[in-house]
């Protein structure tokens, strides 16, 4: 894993360097410096990969019911539910998410994510992208036929900070 997440209940102060710190009270991202006096959550880059990449601050949110249908991401990266209850089910495998529990997702391999059934669902995450995809949305889905599927989730890209 190429990024560590930490999170501190009584605020951050950091310096410049490659991370990501998310508001959680004011809903909002800043790449390196920061100051945050209430909850935050902190992305850091532990190995910074050869080339050109980015780091990506979004976050997704799903109405109840929501679903992410089976698909891929062109890199890694690291989610923390906000709020609600999600199921992740990649590699063989699944697992429920309540609040501020995180998980990691690989990039290549498939994850279908289903959200709580009675509760809107949100998570905020932070990918390790090739520059290429900077401002590009990075869902692709393994069923070409799903593309066309409606969406009921929703992203929102808070920054890209190149590393």
């Amino acid at each position: 894993m190429i990024l560590r997440l930490s999170d501190h209940r009584d605020g951050v102060e950091l310096g410049p360097g490659d991370h990501i710190v998310y508001d959680v009270e004011a809903d909002e991202a800043h790449a390196g410096a920061a100051s945050v006096e209430g909850r935050a959550l902190v992305w850091e880059l532990t190995e910074k990969p050869a080339g050109n990449w980015l780091l990506r601050c979004d976050r997704v949110d799903f109405p109840p019911g929501g679903v992410a249908y089976l698909h891929t991401h062109p890199g890694p990266g690291l989610r923390v539910l906000l709020h609600g209850r999600i199921r992740i089910d990649t590699e063989g495998a699944s697992h429920e998410y309540g609040p501020f529990e995180w998980w990691y997702e690989t990039g290549p391999d498939p994850v279908f994510a289903t959200a709580s059934e009675v509760e809107d669902t949100a998570f905020v995450r932070v990918l390790v992208l090739p520059r290429g995809w900077e401002g590009k949305r990075t869902i692709s889905y393994v069923d070409p036929a799903d593309e066309a599927k409606p969406k009921l989730q929703r992203a929102r890209i808070y920054l890209e900070h190149g590393v």
